[in-house]
Formats: C-alpha cells, structure tokens, sequence
C-alpha cells in the first residue's frame, strides 16, 4: 500500500525542519525521513559540539599564554569528562526533534530513503508517495580513492571519541583538520596534518593562513603541504600513512587516521529514477530552489547546487525560500547576501566579502589596511601570539570590500564588517562609532 503525502522530506536537520514545520503549519499532510538519528548534523555531530570542545583548546591556550604573567599552574583535558560534557548537548537532540515534530503532526520515517519515481520514495519495504519532496540530505566526506581509505574514521567519529590517541594523522587542510587538529594537540596528542596542495584553507586569506599555520606549528603541530596521500596500511594496532612529496614517497605512523578532506552533498537517494538532475556541487536547483529536471522536487542546504557556500546560516535562508514557495508557489527567490565563514582553530581564522585578489581583478581603487595586532591591548592584554587583520576598501565609494581576521576574537568582531558590507555602511561612519572600550569592536575604527 502507499502512503500518500502532500510534502515528503527526506532529512531532519535545519535545511529540512524548517520547511517540514512551514509545510505542516499551512495544512499539508507531511513525512519526514532520515536514516540516522532526527536533528541534522550542525546540532549532533558538527557546529555545536565541535565548538564546546574549541571551548577547552582555547582554555588551554589562554593558560599557557600566561603562565609566568600571573596564571601559575597549568591546566589540561581530561578528554573523556570533556566529552561526557559534550554530549549534554547533542544526547537530547533526536528525542527533542522527534517529540518536536510528533507535536506538529509531521509523520516521522527512519531509515534510508531511495527514489522509486519521480514522485515516489522507498524506505525499508514502505512506498510514500508525495505531491512534493524536498532533499535535504546534507553533505557526507569526499571519498578519496586511494587502497585503504576505509581505515579512516570521519569527522562525526571523531566527535564521538572515548578516548584521545597519542598519534593523529588528518589527511586533507581543511576546516575539520585544523580545527580538530587543534584541539586534539591542546589535549596532548602529537598530530600531523597531510595537505596535497600548496595552499591550506584556500578560500580563506593566505597571508593570515601563514600566521595560522605557524602558530599551528608552535603548538607542536606538524602541517605538510604538497604532500598527495597515496594509501593507508595497516599494522597491528596502528596505520602507516603513505604520501608522496617532490617524487619521494614518506610515511607517518598513527594510531588514528581522520578524514578532514571535504565533503560533497549526500545523495546516494537514486535521483536517477527520480529524474532529479544533480552536479558536483548538488541537486541542480532554480532560483526558487525547485529542481530544474523534476518540478515535484526542491532541494536546500549542502545537497542543493547554489550560489551559497555549504554553511548554516545559508541553509536556514534556503529552507525558508523552499517552505515559501511550497506553501505559496514559487515567488521567493533565493538571495545570498555576504555571510561570514570561521574556522574555529585557536586563534581563530575568519573571512567575509572580497578576496584580497577579487578586490584587485574588481576595477575598483581599492586600499588594502594589513597588520600586526599582537602589540594592540586587546591582544597583548592576554599575550596573544597571532592576531592580524587585512581589511579591504572601496576608496572611492567609502566602503568595505572584504575583511580577514586571524584572533581570539576574530569570530565575533568578523561578524561587524559582516554588517558593514551588507548595509554599506561608510567607512568613516565606522570610525565613528563609539564602541564601548575597551573591546575588541573598538579597534575597528584603527582597521578602517
């Protein structure tokens, strides 16, 4: 028998409850589907707990820093307290979800969803078929396609550690394997990060990446760039890690080999028999979020094909462009006003806005503010060894461009020229502006 629905989701984290939620509260009769626990990744095992364990690394560091300036004994990470602690945040999660959209009336389905047709989908041995379907399935690690990738664990293993190994190997430079990378060294791991090209975090600015890399390095972190991993072994309890650099083959020993080279969208959902076109980047979309080969499908967040970069808040503005225009119909285009993008290392590394190279090829007289902020109070007040800004102008017109932070407070202060450039706001009136002092939003008007 199938079970007929005005609006099936397939995934439960933000991109898809917002519109399964919309859906339900105009009427529809709605089913959602996930194969793993209900509540999306960013709350269980991506943005929320990751940050409570940046929490502890930065602890560690702020402790270091001023040993010798008042601060006299050292503190460390009892990783599995750390990680019980962790898990108070993200345990509650899929019960809360579920008890959620039980209270809403939103039929719940656990387990893998495949399409059957274009308007059909299969879970186990039940057949739902919708009047529309929204993908919302998220991202999941690139696969690498080397011998013995599968001796990696990913990302949302990591989270789930019991206990921390002595040796770290992270393959790829990205967000996952700075960040963890950090936090696994204040911890008392000895890690190694292998990246294949020249350039780590390349959509963030370099000339700050180089700061990041060498604090990275000062905390006994050992980054190799241009090493082009090749196969993983594995001995006893352990693995080799095998790379190649400049013709010559190296190897490193770990106990522990994660996965922190990317992620793609998650569509192993057979979009073929769905006539659900997809590229590299997702589910190949229109404006209004719809499918442009099957026009019963929308798609939102990392599993849809955007202009967006695969980040939270740009789910959250896609959800509720879908939820619009499946109530409504289509009449609300997507928009991607300038988000900003943090990686959660210690200092932190943050971006928003033009490229240093993208103001340059622009046509526009820009002027690019770079220095040094660890002289500044607000950092030497804590003995900060990285902190710097690259801030880009539009001379003529008075306004932000783009704005690069590497800090301790890089995080919040990014999203100040966030604001900025959003609303165009003048580069003198910044300068203007009495933050309160002294904090960090005070040293804008010295960056403008």
């Amino acid at each position: 028998m199938v079970k007929e629905y005005d609006l099936l989701v397939i995934g439960t984290g933000t991109a898809g409850s917002i519109p399964a939620a919309k859906c339900k509260e105009a009427g529809w009769n709605v089913a959602i589907i996930d194969d793993r626990p209900f509540g999306g990744t960013c709350a269980q095992r991506g943005c929320d707990p990751k940050k409570v364990l940046v929490g502890a690394a930065e602890l560690i560091d702020w402790n270091k820093r001023m040993n010798g300036k008042g601060i006299e004994e050292d503190t460390k990470i009892d990783w599995q307290e750390l990680m019980n602690f962790k898990r108070t945040f993200s345990e509650s999660v899929p019960e809360d979800t579920e008890k959620k959209f039980t209270e809403l009336g939103i039929d719940r389905y656990h387990g893998k969803a495949f399409f059957e047709s274009e308007t059909e989908v299969r879970v186990g041995p039940e057949i739902l078929k919708g009047k529309k379907i929204l993908i919302a399935t998220g991202a999941e690690p690139v696969k690498m396609g080397f011998d013995g990738e599968e001796y990696m664990i990913t990302s949302d293993e990591f989270l789930e550690l019991d206990q921390l190994p002595k040796h770290i190997v992270f393959v790829g430079g990205g967000f996952i394997s700075f960040e963890f990378a950090h936090i696994a060294a204040r911890a008392g791991s000895v890690v190694h990060i292998l990246h294949r090209s020249d350039q780590a975090l390349k959509h963030f600015d370099q000339d700050l990446v180089h700061l990041l890399i060498k604090r990275s390095k000062e905390i006994g972190i050992q980054v190799h760039l241009e090493v082009g991993v090749n196969g993983i072994e594995k001995e006893g309890s352990s693995f080799v890690v095998k790379g190649e650099k400049d013709d010559r083959e190296s190897q490193w020993l770990a106990d522990l080999v994660v996965h922190g080279a990317g992620r793609a969208p998650a569509l192993d959902i057979d979009l073929e028999k769905g006539n659900v076109e997809r590229n590299k980047q997702g589910v190949c979309v229109n404006e209004y979020m719809q499918s442009i080969s099957n026009p019963h499908v929308y798609a939102a967040g990392d599993a849809s094909s955007t202009d967006g970069p695969p980040l939270t808040p740009i789910a959250v503005k896609e959800a509720h462009t879908a939820a619009a225009n499946l109530v409504h119909g289509n009449h609300k285009k997507a928009e991607y006003p300038v988000v900003p993008s943090v990686v959660f290392t210690v200092p932190k590394l943050a971006s928003v806005g033009m490229s240093e190279d993208e103001a340059k090829d622009s046509g526009k007289k820009v002027v690019i503010n770079y220095e040094d902020m660890t002289k500044w109070f607000t950092y030497r007040q804590t003995n900060e060894c990285a902190a710097a800004f690259k801030v880009i102008l539009d001379e003529e017109k008075d306004v932000v461009l783009g704005a690069h932070l590497v800090g301790g407070e890089a995080d919040e202060l990014i999203n100040y020229f966030a604001l900025a450039i959003r609303f165009q706001i003048p580069a003198t009136e910044l300068k203007k502006m009495p933050f309160a002092y002294p904090t960090s939003a005070s040293d804008i008007s010295y960056m403008v």
